[in-house]
């Protein structure tokens, strides 16, 4: 099974979501929406950050959902 990894720096206002081994990472791009696209040495995403990320106020935490499909 593959793992994602997420990350949420509160000092640093940013959510960090790994899909892949971050040693992998070769490049970063920054797209207009202040997402940063971290990729491997072949252009494959392998991670991605979204900028001043704040949690919903009231909420503790960070509240993540797994839903698992399998193929028709």
């Amino acid at each position: 099974m593959d793992k994602i990894k997420v990350i949420h720096d509160l000092a640093g206002h940013t959510l960090t979501v790994w899909l892949d081994d971050p040693a992998k990472e070769s490049v970063c791009e920054e797209t207009a929406e202040e997402v940063v696209l971290m990729k491997d040495a072949g252009g494959r995403v392998i991670g991605f950050e979204l900028l001043h990320y704040q949690p919903t106020e009231g909420e503790a935490g960070l509240a993540v959902e797994t839903v698992v499909r399998s193929e028709p």
